[in-house]
């Protein structure tokens, strides 16, 4: 670990419940952003569940090629 600090105080002297306020709130900020981007989805082509084979087979017929890559 560094001993430099993460957060320098430009001017004015805030007593320690502004600090604890200010760190308070650059955390649930960093928090927020991180959570939001656990729920994201990939993209629709990378998803794999659509190169599987649809459960009933396509049925023999003069179209089955057309529909043979289709999910």
């Amino acid at each position: 670990m560094t001993d430099t600090p993460h957060v320098h105080v430009v001017r004015g002297t805030p007593d320690d419940d502004e600090l604890a306020a200010l760190v308070a709130g650059l955390v649930a900020t960093a928090r927020a952003d991180e959570a939001s981007h656990e729920g994201e989805h990939p993209a629709a082509w990378t998803d794999r569940r659509r190169t599987v084979r649809p459960t009933p087979a396509p049925t023999p017929g003069p179209t089955t090629w057309r529909w043979s890559l289709h999910p």
